[in-house]
């Protein structure tokens, strides 16, 4: 065999061992699947309960900041309910045709899981109307005086649906979810349940130390914490340690300007941008996104739902303010002290 095809067998096993390893780290079941213990306790009665009945369960709705583990969570629920599920998103079904062909896939009971689902077009969006409430789509076919309407009858499906921005949703869809979760940031400890998971997983070894500053440091959220634990383990791995120490934790972050609140380049910009430019806000969140070179959506979705909670920033009918914390979390003199 060649050398180049070598390589490309080997980068193609290494792909293989990569995607085998994520999917190793998402939970199976529920008592798997750690943190939002509330949401946890309320899906497992619904889920009981459906069993119970050998219905579809009603049509969930999972919303909240990026990488709290919304997908993970359908995967979940359609192990517990020992269904197949079929995964696509908002922004992948591009004509009503693309929706009915996923909807005539389906056998009774399975689901169908919607990432994105706020950026559903609205033409698609209806179709799902009937399809939710009464599991039938009309479709119309053929051209000119051959056009008609076709009654296509679906079997009982459930429809989950992933979103970022619950408030983007058109009314009518988000009323005929049945089930409407909220899914909240994670707290330190449970975040450190996961990091240590995730090194079993990865099969290295971190000191508690180490898995306790990870943890405080990935601004509440799962998929932060495991791609800070493998940026971790690179430095750990190229220092020659057996164990991730804390020493080489806290100096790994500071080198991906990771601040001690979890703060990123991208969240210290927004920050800095509203101080500097604007004296501290407010600012419209349109101004902002021209001026830190980010689209409007993932400021809202991925950097202001942190910075909001954890008192960084205050939403005016006026615009975004920095609070007196960012000025000190940035080093910086706050006004008029």
């Amino acid at each position: 065999m060649a050398d180049n095809e070598k390589m490309l067998v080997s980068a193609e096993s290494q792909g293989q061992a990569e995607e085998q390893t994520e999917f190793t780290l998402r939970p199976q079941t529920l008592d798997e699947y750690l943190g939002q213990e509330r949401v946890k306790k309320e899906l497992a009665v619904y889920i009981e309960a459906a069993k119970k009945r050998d219905e579809a369960l009603d049509h969930v709705l999972l919303y909240g900041p990026p990488g709290l583990g919304k997908t993970t969570l359908a995967f979940v629920i359609a192990n517990e309910l020992g269904v197949h599920l079929k995964s696509t998103s908002g922004p992948a079904i591009e004509k009503a045709g693309d929706l009915v062909a996923l909807l005539t896939d389906l056998e009774p009971g399975d689901i169908l899981f919607i990432d994105e689902i706020h950026r559903l077009a609205k033409p698609i969006e209806e179709v799902l109307y009937s399809a939710m409430e009464d599991y039938y789509v009309d479709i119309v076919i053929g051209e000119g005086q051959t056009t008609h309407a076709v009654h296509v009858p679906l079997p009982p499906f459930t429809l989950i649906g992933a979103t970022t921005l619950a408030g983007q949703l058109a009314a009518p869809l988000r009323d005929r979810f049945g089930i409407v979760e909220h899914l909240q940031y994670y707290k330190t400890a449970e975040l450190g349940k996961i990091i240590s998971r995730s090194s079993a997983v990865f099969n290295i070894k971190i000191a508690p130390a180490a898995t306790q500053e990870l943890a405080r440091r990935s601004r509440g959220t799962p998929r932060v914490a495991n791609r800070l634990l493998r940026r971790v383990r690179d430095f750990a791995q190229v220092k020659g340690e057996s164990v991730i120490s804390f020493p080489t934790t806290a100096a790994s972050l500071k080198q991906l300007q990771v601040d001690d609140e979890g703060l990123d380049q991208t969240d210290r910009k927004i920050l800095q941008v509203i101080i500097k430019n604007y004296h501290g806000g407010p600012v419209g969140i349109r101004t902002l996104a021209a001026n830190t070179g980010e689209d409007v959506e993932t400021i809202q979705s991925l950097y202001e739902p942190y910075l909001l909670q954890q008192g960084f920033l205050l939403m005016t009918p006026r615009g975004r303010m920095v609070t007196k914390k960012a000025y000190l979390q940035l080093g910086l003199p706050v006004p008029n002290e």
